[in-house]
């Protein structure tokens, strides 16, 4: 049987995922993974490579054996292997560690991928503190600005295990690169269903007129709780879930830093070059004087420790969030407006 005919049995025998909606996921892996199976069911292009990850995609490896690729502890060879697949018509999905997917592959996204303009998607799982028991080498809190200075990269970062697979779903229309910035281990529900995706535009999830909340990854939820214990106060809240960190979607954040008094963002990233800059460099372009709090990493060696215990320390939670915005307005009493 030659390749092509054994492909197409793989997905006869998978059509069940085609026929009804999987149970709601419990992690954002979990979602993307089956997913990729229902996807790889309708489309015999989507293949799955991956350095050394066979077990996160035991269930892909199980219905499409031909179609999985592990070439090892190689990531940067991973990375230019599935360009070469792209560049002979497959779909290419690379799972890979955060911290090894962007900083230590950045050479070849760039060369081999995105200057080929190669739809090749790179599932980084693991981002930010999530691997934080190891210390630096397994932080993953440079990868937004590394990759947005990249040309012809489209960077994203679901919020729940929903708006990764509503991503992933809006992906199959790209003809270029994508790398998703997948957070694991604070998988709470953002969405009760799966949101209308609308590529390069923000999520808008809460309404406010005092303050908006502009956060990615795990920095929407964080910034939900957050907006319930300001609304106790008397303080209303707005949050948007900027899911699109390239392109980035400058028009929500001027309409945001418009009808408000002030700014803030939230992301599990280094305070330098991440959503908070990209923000920062969006007012001061169109011209908007707006105070801006920005929760994020400092740039500073980080401690080690379990991701929950990490995140406290450096505020990326509800109560941090709360403390930004109380020490934002403070600083404000004049809605924003152009110079």
């Amino acid at each position: 049987m030659d390749v092509n005919q054994e492909t197409r049995r793989e997905a006869r025998m998978a059509n069940v995922f085609t026929e009804h909606e999987a149970a709601v996921p419990s992690s954002q892996r979990q979602a993307v993974i089956e997913e990729l199976i229902s996807w790889a069911a309708r489309d015999e292009r989507v293949v799955v490579v991956s350095a050394d990850m066979g077990a996160a995609v035991a269930d892909f490896r199980k219905h499409f054996p031909n179609r999985y690729f592990d070439f090892g502890i190689a990531e940067t060879n991973t990375i230019s292997a599935a360009a070469g697949l792209a560049a002979c018509g497959l779909v290419p999905h690379v799972i890979s560690m955060a911290p090894f997917g962007a900083i230590k592959c950045a050479e070849q996204i760039r060369t081999d991928v995105a200057y080929n303009h190669l739809p090749v998607r790179i599932l980084a799982f693991l981002s930010g503190l999530a691997m934080g028991f190891f210390g630096t080498s397994h932080h993953a809190i440079e990868d937004i600005a590394v990759l947005r200075a990249i040309p012809n990269m489209t960077v994203v970062a679901p919020s729940d295990p929903l708006s990764a697979v509503a991503l992933l779903r809006a992906s199959a229309a790209h003809a270029g690169p994508v790398f998703f910035r997948m957070s694991e281990g604070v998988d709470q529900f953002v969405y009760p269903s799966l949101p209308d995706v609308q590529w390069g535009r923000f999520l808008k999830v809460r309404e406010g007129r005092d303050v908006a909340i502009v956060a990615t990854g795990v920095g929407v939820p964080a910034a939900l709780r957050a907006a319930d214990v300001l609304a106790g106060e008397g303080i209303s809240a707005g949050v948007i879930d900027a899911a699109f960190l390239k392109p980035l979607d400058e028009q929500a954040i001027v309409e945001a830093a418009s009808a408000t008094r002030a700014v803030v963002t939230v992301e599990e990233h280094n305070v330098l070059g991440g959503l908070g800059t990209m923000v920062a460099e969006t007012l001061a372009r169109h011209r908007l004087s707006v105070p801006l709090g920005m929760v994020a990493l400092p740039d500073e060696d980080l401690e080690v420790g379990v991701p929950a215990y990490l995140l406290n320390r450096y505020g990326i939670t509800p109560d941090g969030v709360v403390a930004k915005v109380r020490e934002v307005l403070s600083s404000s009493s004049v809605a924003g407006h152009r110079l």
